[in-house]
């Protein structure tokens, strides 16, 4: 950015500036490398005397180079790990799929049994969701107040709602994904 202003590039040509990261708008986020961290019975050991109990949801296949602790938009804390993980090559079948994206239903396959039809998770959450937006509506603060505890707790419930929709949605991506590659 600043070799525009340097090379003299007008206005309407410059990127833009970069910006600082605002404390109240970004997520906290922890990177550690090697040397920063440690695991130990169970627990995950930070730099600066930070000692976590971690829930892990697989065991880790080899030793971690790095580790990334970070929060989600609910809160919740996670633990990201790199790790070198060994390439498991499928074996060759021949076969050849063609795959159509589409509206109706998700992904339409020239093998009628790779068909992907539309899951409808947010359809099945819809009306929850509405509750919780009805929820907010009502609780909704005046311009410049701070929001009241209803309409946080109501914002947080449609939060929960949207996530579990969007885990939904990856998980039956994945599944699909994982059948077609073993398949062809």
């Amino acid at each position: 950015a600043l070799k525009v202003i340097k090379d003299r590039l007008p206005i309407h040509r410059r990127a833009g500036m970069p910006r600082w990261k605002k404390k109240r708008k970004a997520r906290p986020s922890l990177n550690y490398a090697r040397r920063g961290f440690r695991l130990k019975d169970g627990r995950l050991h930070l730099a600066g005397g930070i000692v976590v109990s971690v829930v892990w949801s697989r065991d880790l296949p080899a030793d971690a180079s790095s580790v990334r602790v970070y929060q989600d938009s609910l809160g919740h804390w996670y633990a990201s790990f790199v790790v070198p993980a060994p390439v498991e090559p499928l074996p060759a079948t021949g076969r050849v799929l063609g795959v159509d994206w589409g509206v109706a239903e998700t992904a339409t396959t020239t093998d009628d049994a790779y068909d992907l039809p539309h899951a409808e998770h947010g359809r099945k959450a819809a009306q929850r969701l509405a509750k919780y937006q009805r929820m907010m509506a009502r609780r909704r603060p005046p311009k410049g107040q701070p929001a009241s505890k209803g309409y946080r707790t109501a914002q947080t419930q449609a939060a929960k709602l949207h996530k579990k929709i969007a885990r939904q949605r990856e998980d039956t991506g994945r599944k699909w994904a994982k059948s077609v590659m073993r398949g062809h």
